[in-house]
């Protein structure tokens, strides 16, 4: 049992648990908001092996609107498509994004670059602190945490779990985790070979199963079925074990010269019954864990850790009220029960017997027919996520990441360079309102003034908005609200619904104070 601690408790505005992609992008992004905040880790140093080496376009499409994506493109390469079922891969080039790709790259480098950038804006990341208790009341969170230095209590406005399936966080503060438990697993291997020829790489079939083999700097990565998994599934994988496996599935010997990490894993499916209970959040696999298909767990947490830090930096900072931090549940636990519903799909279809080849066969051909390989790709990749909009016009963006479009300069600095809507969003964790050129839109930027400490106004360049007049941008770079042209794009009527929107979004004008520690 720990210790109780007996020195004053040490203070965050936002204590973050968890130091994977989750916790440092939501650290970034909270400390971009003027915020302070503290990362504890578990772990006394980064892992040693690398779970995954992939970013998608969704990913990339967040990180590039905070100036981030060209510091990951340059660290490995890029494919226009991925794997997908029957032999069909998904063409994500048929995707409507500004990243048609998916990025080549290692996780624990993901989490180095992450790093570096949340100290660089000022985050307190402490490793080797373990959570043991937490206590939550009207004004915030405590903390108790095993620490190098011994036990230590924490005192913060905010607490989010990010850290892992296994959450702490989402255990003590009792929130449920219902769903689908484990039936078939899978060995995983980073091994060396004796002999690097001995395996093809790519998927080989056995007369035991079939191997897949991806190859990496110095080692390879096995991967198989475990058709018989001990009954503790958290027994480690030894190296004699992932020989006997690796050997049954090719039926003949291949011999493995060491290890770098074995390991096992489910396709258990599971999402928090909430995501927010209070004062304690949840992103990341804290939140839903799924099936492996489609290597997007890192991309699902970066996503989440997005929309909750602009929400979470927003109220934190007292500039809008803790109703905000509603809507990231309402808008993930969505997004979530689509990924598991995803990536269940698409396990089931791969370890699927021949009854459901008609199914693999029809997927295969969406996936290479014109008209549907787009929109396949981008419901797999998350490319297409769009979120609820209140008084929508049924403008095809609504909800949807905004295109990057060109801007003029007015009230963004003076620049000779062209200025693109990223730009704009990555100076700033900031909304942004972007007006069609010459469309007569006083009134909305009248509107907007209240709100100037956190939503941009900016004219876009001709032919930038099509079919919209005005398009309300969140930081995260979703559409907020559009008006289209019509009745519903009149001075009184867009005024309204733009002030609707900029309440909901981004709390109340600057006149109106946001209520704190509710």
């Amino acid at each position: 049992m720990p210790t109780t601690p007996t020195s004053t408790p040490r203070h965050a505005d936002v204590l973050i648990i968890g130091a994977g992609p989750a916790g440092l992008t939501l650290a970034c992004e909270v400390a971009s908001a003027g915020v302070r905040t503290v990362l504890l880790e578990r772990d006394p140093e980064p892992p040693g092996y690398c779970r995954g080496f992939n970013l998608n376009a969704r990913s990339l499409e967040l990180l590039d609107r905070r100036g981030l994506a060209d510091r990951f493109l340059a660290e490995g390469p890029t494919v226009p498509a991925t794997a997908f079922v029957a032999g069909a891969g998904l063409d994500l080039a048929a995707m409507r994004t500004g990243h048609p790709y998916a990025l080549g790259i290692a996780q624990t480098r993901v989490e180095e670059l992450l790093a570096e950038r949340a100290v660089e804006l000022g985050v307190r990341v402490l490793r080797g602190h373990r959570l043991t208790a937490l206590r939550q009341d009207a004004e915030g969170v405590t903390a108790d945490v095993d620490s190098p230095q011994g036990p230590t209590r924490w005192r913060c406005g905010w607490l989010a779990g990010c850290d892992g399936g296994r959450s702490t966080v989402r255990k003590l503060a009792g929130i449920g985790f219902p769903g689908t438990p484990a039936r078939r697993f899978t060995l995983l291997g980073d091994v060396v070979l004796a002999d690097p020829e001995s395996i093809a790489f790519g998927m080989t079939a056995g007369p035991g199963g079939s191997l897949f083999a991806i190859p990496r700097p110095g080692y390879v990565r096995l991967i198989t079925a475990d058709p018989r998994p001990p009954l503790d599934r958290d027994e480690p994988v030894t190296p004699a074990r992932f020989q006997q496996a690796l050997d049954r599935v090719l039926g003949r010997r291949v011999e493995i010269a060491g290890t770098r990490w074995l390991t096992r894993f489910g396709d258990a499916a599971r999402l928090a019954e909430r995501l927010r209970q209070a004062r304690v959040l949840l992103a990341g696999d804290a939140a839903h864990i799924h099936p492996p298909a489609g290597a997007v767990g890192v991309n699902a947490a970066i996503d989440d850790a997005m929309k909750l830090g602009w929400k979470l930096g927003l109220v934190a900072a007292g500039r809008a009220p803790e109703e905000l931090l509603e809507t990231y549940h309402t808008e993930r636990h969505a997004a979530g029960t689509a990924l598991l519903r995803n990536t269940r799909a698409q396990s089931v279809l791969a370890g699927g017997g021949e009854e459901l080849a008609p199914v693999r066969e029809l997927l295969a051909e969406l996936a290479r027919t014109a008209g549907t390989a787009g929109p396949l790709a981008e419901t797999i990749t998350a490319v297409g996520t769009r979120y609820p909009v209140a008084h929508g016009s049924g403008h095809p963006w609504e909800g949807r990441m905004v295109p990057n479009v060109l801007l003029e300069h007015d009230g963004c600095g003076g620049r000779d360079e062209p200025l693109r809507l990223v730009g704009l969003l990555a100076a700033a964790p900031r909304g942004a309102l972007l007006l069609a050129a010459g469309a007569g839109t006083h009134a909305l930027r009248e509107t907007a003034l209240p709100w100037a400490d956190r939503v941009t106004v900016a004219s876009a360049r001709a032919g930038e908005l099509p079919d919209a007049v005005a398009v309300l941008v969140r930081p995260d770079g979703h559409a907020a609200w559009v008006a289209a042209p019509g009745a519903d794009a009149t001075p009184p009527t867009a005024a309204g619904r733009l002030d609707d929107a900029l309440r909901e979004w981004f709390g109340p004008p600057l006149d109106v104070p946001a209520p704190v520690g509710r």
